[in-house]
């Protein structure tokens, strides 16, 4: 754990560039643990709302949470394992959204598209955000300073001298590339990419749709299914940081912290670059 970051509350943090060394070596600790678990065997159950779970997104979330609750003491932590089991904490001004494994039926499948998500919100506005993908070994970042990107193993240190700055590219007005949800693609998000100008269409699990975003890759991340905010708060965070915007469909701020909605962002929108930020 690094140990130069005060023990106060975020608000005094928020410009502390040790705040995302600390969030990159949480996710990249949780990596390990998720690895080593998918090497070893593991069984998925299901949860009340029929999505599944497995040992890995269990010990992720206590191996986060421990090391949360000593980087942002006081901060409540929004994790979903916790909240399904009705242990959600109740947000404040500033808290964490914290998804220990977004991607489970890609895990369960076998595939690399799963992420450690965690997103910093303060007013309402996701300020930090840590995406890690510990099967292919990438790592996104976002804050105040910047975006980045790095490519390190499960458990690395997270030192800044393997970052590399990304930014996202200027949304074209025609022949945009457009990255969906291989297991999540709905008729809705469906029809609004057959309506675009969409040169190319990339299929990806998880919460690498932001990342391939924030880094100039794809322009648009359409989803207008229901997810959850801490599906959404990292890479709304990276997206930020990178010139990017995560919105509602109709342009309109996402809300965070909706404890009466049960945490659920009916859709979204992230763009690359545009006019206007979010």
């Amino acid at each position: 754990m690094h140990s130069d970051i005060p023990s106060t509350s975020a608000s005094a943090v928020t410009r502390d560039p040790a705040l995302l060394i600390g969030l990159a070596e949480a996710v990249l600790a949780a990596g390990a643990v998720i690895m080593r678990i998918r090497a070893e065997g593991f069984e998925a159950g299901t949860k009340a709302d029929e999505s599944p779970v497995t040992a890995a997104d269990l010990a992720s979330e206590e191996l986060l949470r421990a090391r949360l609750e000593k980087l942002l003491p006081g901060v409540p932590v929004i994790a979903e394992e916790a909240v399904s089991q009705g242990r959600g904490e109740t947000p404040g001004g500033a808290f964490l959204l914290v998804d220990p494994l977004d991607g489970t039926r890609e895990f369960i499948a076998e595939r690399g598209e799963f992420t450690i998500n965690i997103g910093l919100v303060e007013n309402g506005v996701p300020i930090f955000g840590a995406l890690y993908a510990p099967a292919v070994e990438r790592l996104y970042l976002g804050g105040p300073e910047g975006a980045f990107r790095a490519d390190l193993h499960p458990g690395a240190p997270a030192g800044r001298q393997h970052w590399r700055p990304i930014a996202c590219r200027p949304v074209p007005a025609t022949g945009i590339v457009a990255v969906a949800s291989r297991s999540h693609l709905d008729p809705d998000t469906a029809q609004l990419l057959e309506a675009l100008d969409v040169l190319e269409r990339v299929s990806c699990g998880s919460a690498l749709k932001f990342g391939l975003v924030a880094e100039g890759l794809a322009d648009i991340y359409p989803r207008l299914s229901p997810v959850c905010e801490w599906d959404v708060a990292a890479g709304h965070a990276i997206l930020r940081a990178a010139g990017g915007s995560v919105t509602r469909p109709d342009g309109a701020p996402l809300a965070y912290g909706r404890t009466g909605e049960r945490y659920i962002v009916p859709s979204f929108l992230a763009r690359g670059r545009t006019d206007a930020g979010g």
